[in-house]
């Protein structure tokens, strides 16, 4: 390198380290007025304090003033991204996610700031990944197809990548998610005559713990082909073959009628222009008399349709295709597509919270059998500020989690009780 080259690449990180600082006053200008907790942000020139208040706590370390141009002109998304490439850190990420999420309308002013631009495309690249029969194989093989060992490394033993229920302080995640599958089961009303459906087999916990513990013959399907063949070699272990047949199809291609129905965090991965078509084909899979239960992640009523025109980091880096529907958008869909009855519905996205706590410890604890599975660092760092971000969400109750139990039309309580499970 010769001196003029250097002097040039100089001259480069000059103009780069001052546009770069110029683009760090606009960002904390629209983030100033943060009204609930506070935010400081350390960089090469000092710390940068957002918001006054004192009940919420959150630092920021920014390893390179780059971290301002991307949260300049990616806003949120771009805050990931910074993080994605080490251009910053946090003793506490979850906290700072938490304070973002209260501050909510301050993180909009920087999206809709100079971030506007990459928001626009990003919504054009969402576009692309509607959830038809092709686009939904696709947009699920691109998350859950990474690899059986990549998840067994740190989910709970029964492979349940949903929110478990925590009953106790203390329990573990194995117990919490046996208590989720059991209050499903239980929900269901589930028995040795039952025919349940699943729509979204998973890893097959639901679909032999039914089975096995609750007499009942299960049909489940799935689209993606590494849980197809995990499951099939469980349910195989399990001398179940004859009481769970597992099938490799899309839930619009399935036909018949069932006595139960389960589907749990499916929701998501439809998409908010089949969601009435999903909830059709639960009603029209259903007896008229039978049961359906869902879980679902749940985002609130008034930030719904904000929601469906904006692409955050989990819908751009993690599930392409996703959405989080409001308990509104659900009753409304199925109002328009059903003749399904709501029955009972419970929220428990507290032990959502737990749940990714959970996850994000037997992530890192885990990452050195997961790093030789071929995945680099910046892999682990888009991993971590996921589960992160998501635990942050449930902790502010910005997102929630539900258990929704449907009837048919001829479904009628048990006449000894009057209880409906």
């Amino acid at each position: 390198m010769n001196s003029a080259t250097k002097t040039l690449n100089r001259s480069d990180r000059r103009r780069s380290g001052g546009m770069d600082r110029w683009l760090r006053g606009q960002v904390l200008k629209r983030m100033d007025a943060l009204t609930q907790g506070q935010i400081v942000i350390k960089d090469a020139d000092g710390e940068h304090v957002l918001g006054s208040g004192s009940d919420s706590n959150a630092r920021v370390e920014a390893h390179d003033l780059a971290f301002w141009r991307l949260l300049a002109t990616g806003g949120s998304v771009g805050a990931a991204e910074a993080y994605m490439a080490g251009l910053w850190d946090s003793p506490d990420l979850v906290a700072v996610i938490q304070v973002l999420a209260r501050n909510r309308e301050a993180l909009n002013r920087v999206d809709e700031g100079g971030a506007r631009l990459a928001g626009w495309l990003l919504k054009l690249w969402h576009g692309f990944n509607r959830n038809s029969l092709k686009g939904s194989r696709r947009n699920i093989a691109a998350h859950y197809d990474l690899g059986n060992d990549f998840f067994a490394t740190w989910l709970d033993q029964r492979m349940m990548y949903s929110s478990a229920l925590f009953e106790n302080q203390g329990e573990s995640l194995e117990q919490a998610q046996v208590n989720k599958l059991d209050r499903i089961c239980r929900k269901l009303q589930l028995g040795p005559s039952d025919h349940l459906l699943e729509i979204g087999t998973g890893w097959g916990g639901l679909a032999i713990h039914a089975a096995r513990d609750y007499g009942c013959r299960v049909t489940t399907t799935t689209i993606s082909r590494e849980q197809y063949e995990y499951a099939r070699e469980q349910v195989k272990q399990a001398g179940l073959d004859d009481r769970i047949e597992l099938l490799l199809k899309d839930y619009r291609d399935l036909d018949g009628q069932y006595d139960k129905l389960v589907s749990v965090e499916m929701i998501e991965a439809v998409g908010h222009h089949y969601l009435d078509t999903y909830l059709g084909r639960i009603d029209g899979l259903l007896k008229p008399d039978g049961l359906a239960l869902l879980q679902a992640i749940t985002i609130e009523d008034f930030r719904y349709a904000r929601a469906l025109k904006s692409v955050d980091f989990i819908k751009r880096y993690v599930f392409p295709g996703s959405f989080i529907p409001s308990v509104s958008a659900i009753t409304a869909a199925m109002a328009r597509a059903t003749r399904l009855g709501v029955i009972e519905l419970a929220d428990f996205g507290a032990s959502y919270a737990l749940t990714l706590k959970a996850w994000r410890e037997r992530f890192d604890a885990a990452w050195s059998d997961i790093a030789p599975m071929g995945f680099d660092d910046t892999f682990r760092r888009r991993w971590r500020f996921y589960l992160a971000y998501c635990e942050g969400g449930f902790r502010e109750r910005a997102i929630s989690d539900i258990h929704l139990l449907l009837a048919g039309p001829d479904y009628r309580p048990r006449a000894a009780t009057g209880l409906t499970a």
